[in-house]
């Protein structure tokens, strides 16, 4: 692919320097990345599927590897192989409907005067436990595509008549079919706002008051969308320091006429018993429902419980995360910069200061993210609907079919 290792390269450059934050851009640039691969890869004549799937797996290592904190990503490159895998599933059931199926009979007019390439019902019966067996990770990575398989059964009942043209216009098919589910996937990232924005008048009655931590985009829509339709309701927009993007939040909310107030986060608990409900974005979802969110969301959460306030998640199905938190693969933090906590100069005495080792007296530790665990969680608002966290595992299985990142296979092999 001598075509796209520039723009790969590029992307993994603006991934390790932050270029591209948010789980929506990356996301979204990760699946636009990943359409032009698979546009300009080689189809072979023979494990079409296969080879397509280790082009997008080794793209997938490298943009994972740049951001390990943006897991978007690896959901992305785990839709795509999911992707690959229906759709060699579906064109695989396309081809065998012209196949007859052969059993021992002595009927001598079925085998003389039957012109359509046949295939043993032994084949036929084992494509068809392949295809309603619910697909993993484990054999997308490791399983020898279907196609291929009914390819090789076909060659052995004798049928080797316009085979190289038919592999030609299959795997143009295939490639073509690919292309355009990850542009549906493209629409669904691009969607995603309006999607659960429309759920919102649902959710948010007259009258109520609501509380926010920092600044999501996704939780701005859904507000708009309660405004748009004459909801009236109060916000409670705690600042999120030290970023502090609840002021800019809080901004937005008034120039649409929402009546909003801004509360320091340390207020949150003073404040949650006159609140009515708790909506709140998320950076990810994790299989077992936990939330990765803003630093401070935990805390947020906690209240709610004490009180009995709802707290509902808003979050794009781009943010299902297959993964686990104890998974070690995953990175759960990042430290941002001190400077966002202290000036510098004015602390600048404080640093001269060591223990009798040299470590310094005045440390400062910046944390990104919180850790909320589903038990805290009341509601998750998606794309799909509302859906309570035990339910998340099975409605990530219906997008991933897996519970592995892609990065693991070569991580086992190298160490063996």
């Amino acid at each position: 692919m001598p075509d796209v290792q520039p723009l790969v390269r590029e992307f993994v450059l603006k991934l390790k320097r932050r270029k591209v934050e948010g789980s929506h851009a990356v996301a979204r640039q990760t699946a636009e990345l990943l359409r032009s691969v698979v546009s300009q890869h080689r189809m072979g004549s023979t494990n079409q599927a296969a080879a397509l799937a280790d082009a997008i797996r080794g793209v997938g290592e490298q943009l994972i590897a740049a951001n390990p904190i943006e897991l978007a990503v690896g959901n992305i490159v785990r839709r795509v192989l999911h992707i690959i895998k229906e759709e060699d599933i579906s064109s695989t059931a396309v081809g065998i409907e012209g196949l007859s199926v052969t059993a021992e009979s002595d009927d001598e007019y079925d085998s003389e005067n039957d012109d359509h390439p046949t295939l043993s019902a032994a084949v036929l019966a084992a494509h068809a436990r392949n295809a309603l067996r619910a697909p993993s990770l484990q054999t997308l990575l490791e399983d020898i595509p279907v196609s291929t398989a009914l390819s090789r059964s076909a060659s052995s009942a004798g049928d080797s008549d316009g085979k190289s043209g038919d592999k030609s216009s299959k795997s143009r098919k295939l490639k073509h079919d690919v292309i355009a589910a990850i542009g549906d996937l493209i629409d669904e990232i691009d969607t995603c706002y309006d999607q659960i924005s429309e759920q919102a008048v649902e959710h948010i009655h007259q009258n109520e008051v609501i509380l926010t931590l920092g600044r999501s985009r996704t939780v701005k829509e859904f507000l708009y969308a309660a405004k748009e339709k004459k909801r009236s309701f109060r916000v409670f927009v705690a600042e999120g320091a030290p970023r502090y993007q609840g002021h800019v939040l809080a901004k937005e909310l008034v120039e649409k006429g929402v009546q909003t107030t801004v509360i320091t986060d340390s207020a949150v608990f003073a404040m949650i018993s006159r609140v009515n409900m708790v909506i709140v974005g998320a950076h990810a979802i994790m299989a077992n429902g936990g939330v990765i969110a803003p630093v401070g969301m935990n805390m947020v959460a906690l209240a709610a419980q004490r009180h009995a306030v709802p707290f509902v998640v808003v979050a794009g199905s781009h943010k299902l995360c297959p993964l686990y938190p104890h998974n070690p693969e995953v990175l759960l933090n990042e430290l941002k910069s001190p400077s966002d906590l202290l000036d510098f100069g004015e602390f600048s005495n404080c640093m001269n200061f060591s223990t009798q080792d040299g470590t310094p007296l005045l440390n400062v530790v910046n944390p990104t993210f919180d850790y909320v665990p589903p038990k805290l969680v009341s509601l998750f608002i998606t794309d799909t609907g509302g859906h309570s966290p035990s339910y998340m595992y099975r409605l990530i299985a219906e997008y991933y079919s897996a519970d592995d990142l892609v990065v693991k296979r070569r991580s086992t092999s190298t160490s063996s």
